[in-house]
């Protein structure tokens, strides 16, 4: 019998073409999930499932079908899926790191510079037709070059952040569970700090963290408040990690000076107070929109889902 996959949510024909013709093939080609009824009636008899963070694969979902064996998430993130669930299940649940990292950190960067320089005023400023002369004090910006970078979370893309940030001069501190080896702190200039001195001290602070429950609201209050007043906060990790409504009072009373974030706590919803502000750059859940890299998210959900479907190792499981 030819095993059969649910592709959930829209992915490009180049990556179906990756199918052999030999497998059965369920496709959802829309951008919206798929209602939970239609999601566990489609399950049904499936033995591999491609889906999107968008999709919650929770404990039901993934007993809908009992033939199922492996669910292909096409993201490096997967707190959108129930692995202690699927683990219990005997069904492989995989990502797709690696090929995203460079791309997540470049949108890190542009978060952070737009931040700093305040990009997204200046567009709004000369769109409106309000310039109308150079101004000694027009939208004075932070520097970045020679500023503090702090990284909270020092794994594939918080390591790609610090690269870039050797091009700017900056001294780099970074907090994260496990260390690295001593050589990749030295390739990379980088130095352990441990999470007060890093929020003390840096100018800049990017996370990097998977969403996990010790790092949920990891950026509350009382993080924001040992923030420099100068410091800006970028978030291209998960929008849980920071508390939104802590972060709204403190752009809002100058605890710091702005933030870039293209992660939110209730995706596609934004905490309303965000909305008004200036200082903050607010961006769709798009590092890593570019053609490449979603073309090779996607052709990497789908080899690994064919190799567990063949009785090979996933390419990239989730630890």
């Amino acid at each position: 019998m030819a095993k059969r996959i649910l592709i959930s949510n829209i992915l490009p024909e180049e990556s179906r073409r990756l199918i052999p013709r030999g497998f059965e093939v369920d496709y959802n080609p829309a951008d919206e999930p798929l209602a939970k009824a239609d999601l566990l009636r489609r399950l049904r008899g499936a033995d591999g499932l491609i889906c999107h963070i968008i999709s919650a694969i929770d404990d039901e979902v993934l007993g809908a079908s009992p033939t199922l064996k492996v669910v292909s998430n096409v993201a490096v993130g997967y707190n959108n899926i129930d692995v202690g669930a699927a683990r219990r299940r005997g069904i492989v649940v995989t990502n797709t790191p690696d090929v995203l990292t460079e791309t997540t950190a470049d949108f890190a960067w542009a978060l952070l510079m737009a931040a700093a320089r305040r990009v997204v005023e200046a567009d709004q400023y000369a769109r409106s037709g309000q310039w109308r002369a150079w101004k000694w004090d027009l939208l004075w910006g932070g520097d970045v070059y020679g500023k503090t970078l702090g990284i909270l979370g020092f794994g594939r893309i918080g390591r790609a952040v610090a690269r870039r940030a050797g091009g700017f001069g900056m001294r780099i501190l970074y907090h994260d569970a496990q260390r690295p080896d001593p050589t990749v702190e030295r390739d990379l200039r980088a130095t352990y700090a441990d999470r007060d001195m890093l929020l003390r001290e840096s100018d800049f602070v990017t996370v990097h963290t998977p969403l996990l429950p010790e790092t949920r609201h990891l950026i509350d209050e009382a993080a924001l408040r040992a923030m420099k007043r100068t410091a800006i906060l970028v978030n291209a990790a998960r929008g849980p990690i920071v508390d939104e409504a802590a972060l709204v009072r403190g752009l809002s009373e100058g605890w710091i000076a702005g933030a870039g974030l293209d992660v939110f706590e209730e995706e596609p919803k934004i905490h309303p107070g965000l909305l008004p502000l200036k200082n903050v750059v607010l961006a769709p859940h798009i590092a890593s929109a570019s053609l490449d890299t979603r073309l090779a998210m996607a052709a990497l959900a789908v080899r690994n889902c064919l190799a567990v479907l063949e009785g090979k190792p996933a390419i990239t499981p989730v630890p």
